[in-house]
Order: structure tokens, then sequence, then C-alpha cells
């Protein structure tokens, strides 16, 4: 949990906003205001920020019709609605909730409708309900569309899905289309998981990339421009660049402040976990730890030996993780009240770990331990018709429920992500 340490330590740094003169630590020693202030000077910039740079010379004059969240915000927890809203020739015309909506009022899965901003007065459109993409009536007032999340570099959260949609839209009604940049809280190396198969499209899983893709969504929406994936590739897209991000920086290494983008990725390092397990979590037979203090991160039921469990987990060896004996009691889910043993996960090395196979290698081993309860088991139809969706696939499912075995699996898992990885190096924006 080093990366989330860290990044609870940045941000309290930038919150602090540095000293106004020399001070006396408690040690005794004088600080300088300079040092202080290195944290805050070295934040990486979002797109948001570059573009208040600018003046907001490419949004000069135009009618604006903005996709957001919470997490669309400054380095100062300033909503992007707000900045654009008060924008000197800026015409901020119409908000587009995704999921949760824009200003984060809706949990996950729950149809968003439309309303009005009461902050601001502005209509807003839902893309998360009967419609997730823009109609060309939504889009009949405005001049340009601009993309404005912080997203968590996983194929199955639905805010790519939200931006390829209106991409193909803005494409369609001839609307410019803008993403303001963010960081990929994976880094910009980490690439795993099968290609999404051709008609296996979902909002889970809507175009053909990895699970994990290792791009930043204006990286993203370069590639999905070009390809022809996201409209046509005559259609006017833009991205505004962050400044100071690099490859390998995880998010604290940002310096930026984290808002959750959904309610279950609370920090930063949820973003390492949410791959882990989260595929897993579909089938909805053991713990994942969502609605308790540990999303995404661990395993547990009333039928798992902890220590028996992280023994046999820690033996396998699997590289950057590290697993340790669980007990605890869930607020709500399918094991509300009752007492459940199972296991933290501790990523202790991002880059090594292989995060969408850790949870294959879980059910491998309560598969071994718990006959009774093979993953597959009980699952109901649509519990397995969510899994393939999320894997894109229902390969993995195929080959892993044989014999119980990722190595039944694991060539297929990782077939045609070393080829994205090398296809997708021209449109890095960031090195």
């Amino acid at each position: 949990m080093t990366d989330l340490l860290i990044g609870l330590a940045l941000l309290a740094a930038s919150a602090c906003g540095g000293t106004t003169a020399t001070e006396t630590s408690a040690t005794g020693k004088t600080i300088d205001k300079a040092s202080t202030t290195e944290t805050v000077s070295s934040m990486v910039k979002p797109g948001i920020e570059v573009l208040r740079d600018q003046g907001f010379a490419p949004l000069k004059g135009k009618r604006v019709g903005l996709i957001t969240n919470p997490t669309g915000i400054d380095n100062s927890l300033v909503p992007t609605i707000d900045i654009l809203a008060k924008a000197p020739d800026v015409r901020l015309v119409a908000l587009f909730a995704p999921e949760h909506g824009v200003r984060g009022d809706h949990v996950a899965g729950e149809t968003v409708g439309n309303s009005t901003d009461p902050a601001t007065g502005i209509p807003v459109y839902s893309l998360h309900g009967r419609t997730r993409k823009p109609t060309p009536e939504m889009l009949r007032d405005i001049d340009v569309l601009v993309y404005d999340i912080q997203d968590i570099g996983c194929r199955s959260y639905t805010f790519i899905s939200t931006m390829g949609l209106a991409m193909k839209a803005a494409s369609e009604n001839g609307k410019e289309f803008m993403v303001l940049d963010r960081p990929n809280p994976l880094g910009g190396y980490k690439v795993e998981g099968n290609i999404l198969e051709k008609g296996r499209e979902s909002f889970v899983g809507q175009f053909p990339i990895p699970y994990i893709y290792g791009l930043t969504p204006g990286e993203l929406a370069s590639y999905l421009h070009n390809q022809g994936l996201a409209g046509s590739p005559d259609s006017k897209l833009s991205v505004i660049k962050m400044e100071g991000w690099r490859r390998d920086m995880t998010f604290s290494d940002t310096g930026m402040p984290w808002v959750l983008p959904s309610p279950q990725i609370p920090y930063p390092a949820t973003a390492f976990l949410y791959p882990a397990t989260g595929i897993m979590g579909e089938l909805d037979y053991v713990s994942i730890g969502v609605g308790y203090t540990i999303p995404f991160g661990l395993t547990g039921a009333p039928w798992i030996d902890a220590q028996k469990l992280a023994e046999r987990l820690t033996a396998l060896d699997i590289p950057g993780v590290e697993f340790r004996p669980l007990h605890f009691k869930p607020y709500f889910g399918i094991f509300k009240i009752r007492n459940i043993g199972g296991i933290q996960i501790y990523i202790t090395d991002p880059a090594e770990a292989p995060l969408t196979l850790i949870q294959f290698y879980i059910m491998q081993e309560l598969a071994s331990m718990y006959p009774a309860h093979k993953a597959f088991a009980s699952a109901t139809s649509e519990r397995l018709r969510m899994f393939d969706m999320v894997c894109g696939s229902a390969k993995p499912r195929e080959l892993f429920s044989r014999s119980y075995r990722v190595d039944d699996m694991k060539d297929f898992w990782t077939k045609g992500a070393e080829e994205f990885r090398n296809n997708t190096v021209p449109y890095y924006l960031y090195e």
C-alpha cells in the first residue's frame, strides 16, 4: 500500500499549499518556502489547467457541450463545469452525464435521468440510461463536445464506452470532439488481457482493446479515431495534453488530488485492485470487498480457511503481489453479518504483477481446496453472461473451467496484448 500512502501524503502536501515564509519545524530546523512549495509546483497539470493557461483559445466563441463527472477538476478541486461556465467568450450550453452523474449523485448502475444542473442552470443530458450515445437533438445547439473524466485504465470501466460513443455521435453530426487529458492511474506501459472479440461489444467492453490498455483518455481517443472505431477518421478530434506526466507514473506520482471516479474506487491504489478481482466479482460467489473497507482488495467467504488460502497463494510466487490471511464481517452483500475468512491482496510491484490473472489464481486455489465451491458451478446464466462480457469473450471461462487451472487459459488471455502495445506506440502523447 506504499502507493496509497504516497498518494495521501502528496494530497496533504498539495492541500497545504506550502508556507509563505521560513518556518521552524518540530526538530528545530529552518524550513524554506521554496522547499515546501516544491510538491505543489511539480504537480502534473491536467488538460483543463493547460486549456485555461491557453486562455481557452480552442473554445473561444464556441458553444460547448461537456461530458464530465466529479473527477473533472483542476488541482485546486474546482470542477471543470464551473471553470468553463465562467470562461470568457466560451458558451457552456449543455452537460452530459455518464454513470454516476455529472455531480456524482447516482450509485453504480443506476439510471441517470435528464435534469438541470442546480449550480449553473445548464441542462444535463443523460448518457447512462436508455440513451448512451448523444442524439442529434442533444448535439444540435453545440459546436464542440468536450470530455473530461478521470479513468482507471480498464476496458470494463464504462467511461471510455461513453467517450467512444460520444465521439461517434460527434462525428456523425459534424461536431468537433475535444479530450481534456488526464493520467492513466496504472501508468502508461501496462497492457493485459485478450482483445475484445467482434460481436461481444457492450457497455462494459465497447472496443477491440485489451482489458488493461495502457493509454490515457486522450491517447485512447486518438487511437479509436484514427482506426475508425469511433466515427470517421476525417472528423475533428483534438486532445489538450497534460503537462508533466510521464508513462512510468502511477497516479500518486502526479501530486494531483484524487476524486473517486466511482464510490468503490476511493484511492489511487484501488485502481490496481479493481482489475485484480473485479472480473471474478461478476460471479458473486465470494466477497471482493465491495461495500467493505477494502473494495476490490480481498477475497472472502464463510467457507474459506484464511490461513490455508494465503499459504497456497503465497506458494505460487506470483510476481509483484503478496497475500495475508484476513477475517472480517461485510456490511452488506451476499455474506452480510457473517464472519468470513479470506485473503487481503497487496500489490507490491505494479509493473511486475499480472493484475488481471490474480483473480484466476485465486479461483484456481479455491477450486482445489473446495471442489463444491468452484467458481462457475453455482453462477446463474446472467452472472456467466456478465463474466463473459467483461472478459470480452467466453473463451477464458471455457478454457479455465476445463480443470480450473490458470495454465489452461493463460495463453489466450495474453494473446494480442503485446501486439496492441506495439500498435498503439504511434499514439503515445507522452514519453
